[in-house]
């Protein structure tokens, strides 16, 4: 049995680095406005891109372009030029969604894999049998798709790699297929530009056309106005059964405009369902525990397990986004002796360590601070000063903040310091 694939996204050189530190085995990114997150796209120019490249070859990981938005006509000769200063780049795969961008990728860069966008909506064996003639090599199935279909296209065309999304952000409409952002905004959520207009609070009316009458319709309290709203997927649970029917080859996170912290949680915890399935040790509240630490918007299991009309937990009517159980406090930087801050650091609190896979801490006691492995096992930092790489001694540090700080002891590069939030809003 090949060991399934763990696909983290990249919103720039940074999250790269950082999904390869807590596990992942490749990294999704793009440059440019034919990405569908124009974002993030901007984040990353093409020589960063080139540098994410050799680092994720250097250390045996793959990296997959993403040309998957829909272009137009006028757009063509620009997007030709585009996927051959990809091509030379030689990343592992190109992530397309429009057929005719399929062939013209073939064309230019025959070289190149293809995997196909979830945009395309495949569902079914007939649909995957088309880009499979068309030279795909791996799909994205579609986000509404049943583990049971996945199984069915898998059992068609066994050479095909699936790949499926297991967590992130749901659209409330059909894989993307939303236009209420470019009603509302002029944004196209299919060319990259998305303005999330699912996201926001409305404020229901009622209008009478025979005598222009309009009148504001009262919620009941605590139902809330968020009426688009999806909850975030979050599949952890479900990875056993997901891998025991061997129809997967890449499980995929999304979020490529979403935090450092939320690339490192998410990372971490789906490699700690796979390696576990792998060693017959799945113990799903554990990874549900590190990914409640993110900020989500409420978590379902979305379509792969259970049908849409057999669930009514899929919206979250109360909030548009929650803070998760943690707040980051700070990152490692990359000399290992300082950390930058991201949230707030005081002198003598409790604060956690969160490293990537595989560090080894050591556990001291010196004038700057303590660093202590505590009764569940956990590694802990608590600074008895706060003092600046010029010796600058500070009553606390802030985000904003951007003098590093000293650290007790040298920590893994882009660790991160985390502490409980007492704001904590739980689904």
């Amino acid at each position: 049995m090949n060991k399934v694939e763990l696909l983290s996204p990249a919103g720039n050189l940074e999250k790269l680095k950082i999904a390869f530190s807590y596990g992942a085995d490749a990294v999704y990114a793009g440059v440019s406005h034919f990405s569908l997150r124009i974002r993030s796209g901007k984040e990353f120019t093409f020589e960063d891109f080139q540098e994410g490249i050799q680092y994720a070859h250097e250390r045996g990981k793959k990296i997959y372009v993403t040309i998957n938005g829909f272009p137009f006509n006028s757009q063509i000769e620009l997007l030709k030029k585009h996927i051959l200063k990809m091509a030379s780049l030689n990343p592992d795969a190109f992530i397309v969604a429009a057929p005719g961008v399929v062939r013209l990728c073939k064309q230019l860069a025959p070289n190149i894999d293809i995997h196909l966008s979830t945009q395309a909506n495949v569902l079914n064996y007939l649909d995957a049998q088309v880009f499979w003639d068309m030279g795909v090599k791996r799909i994205i199935v579609a986000r509404e798709i049943s583990l049971k279909d996945v199984i069915e296209i898998k059992k068609h065309l066994p050479d095909m790699e699936l790949e499926i999304f297991v967590h992130g952000s749901m659209c409330f409409a059909y894989s993307g297929r939303c236009l209420v952002s470019a009603v509302q905004m002029g944004r196209v959520p299919n060319r990259g530009s998305c303005a999330n207009d699912c996201r926001f609070e409305y404020t229901l009316y009622a209008a009478n056309e025979d005598h222009s009458s309009l009148f504001r319709l009262e919620e009941e309290p605590g139902v809330g106005t968020y009426i688009f709203n999806a909850k975030d997927m979050n599949l952890a649970s479900h990875i056993d059964e997901i891998l025991a029917s061997g129809a997967v080859d890449s499980l995929k996170i999304e979020g490529r405009t979403k935090s450092s912290y939320y690339v490192a949680v998410t990372t971490n915890a789906y490699k700690m369902a796979i390696d576990d399935f792998y060693n017959n040790t799945f113990n799903a509240s554990k990874y549900q525990k590190e990914l409640h630490t993110t900020k989500n918007r409420g978590f379902s299991d979305a379509y792969l397990i259970h049908k849409p009309f057999n669930k009514n937990d899929t919206q979250n009517y109360d909030y548009t986004l929650s803070k998760g159980s943690y707040e980051v406090s700070g990152m490692v930087t990359q000399d290992e002796e300082h950390f930058l801050c991201k949230y707030q650091t005081f002198p003598n609190e409790e604060i956690e360590i969160f490293a990537p896979k595989n560090s080894k801490i050591n556990e001291v006691n010196n004038d700057l601070g303590e660093i202590y492995k505590n009764s569940n096992g956990i590694y802990h930092i608590k600074f008895k000063k706060i003092i600046t790489f010029n010796n600058k001694e500070l009553d606390s540090v802030h985000s904003g903040n951007i003098n590093k700080i000293k650290l007790p002891s040298k920590l893994p590069y882009l660790t991160m310091l985390r502490k409980q939030n007492i704001d904590f809003k739980k689904d």
